[in-house]
C-alpha cells in the first residue's frame, strides 16, 4: 500500500502541548533547525507536515536545537503527548 506522505526520520516525541497557545514541546533525538520541515503523526487523525519558522529552548529563541534539547514550537494542528516527530 503506497504512502502519500514521506516517512522521514524520527527526530523526537511530543512531551507536552499547550492548547491555549498552540505550542508543542518536543524532546529531540537529533538536530532541528529553522527552515526544516517536520511531520507529526499520532492518534487516528493526526498526520501533518509543517515548516519550522521559529522555536525556543528554555524560553530563548534559537535557530538550531540539538539532540537532548526540549524545544517549544508553534504547531498548525492540535497534538498530544507521545506523538512522533519526523524530519522530512
Amino acid at each position: 500500500m503506497p504512502k502519500n506522505k514521506e516517512e522521514g526520520t524520527l527526530i523526537g516525541k511530543i512531551t507536552h502541548y499547550f492548547s491555549n497557545i498552540n505550542v508543542a514541546v518536543i524532546d529531540l533525538l537529533s538536530t532541528l533547525k529553522e527552515g526544516d520541515t517536520i511531520r507529526i503523526t499520532g492518534g487516528e487523525n493526526t498526520d501533518f507536515n509543517q515548516k519550522i519558522d521559529s522555536m525556543e529552548v528554555d524560553h530563548e529563541k534559537v535557530s538550531t536545537a540539538k539532540k537532548g534539547d526540549s524545544v517549544g514550537l508553534k504547531v498548525d494542528e492540535k497534538v498530544r503527548e507521545g506523538y512522533n516527530v519526523y524530519k522530512v
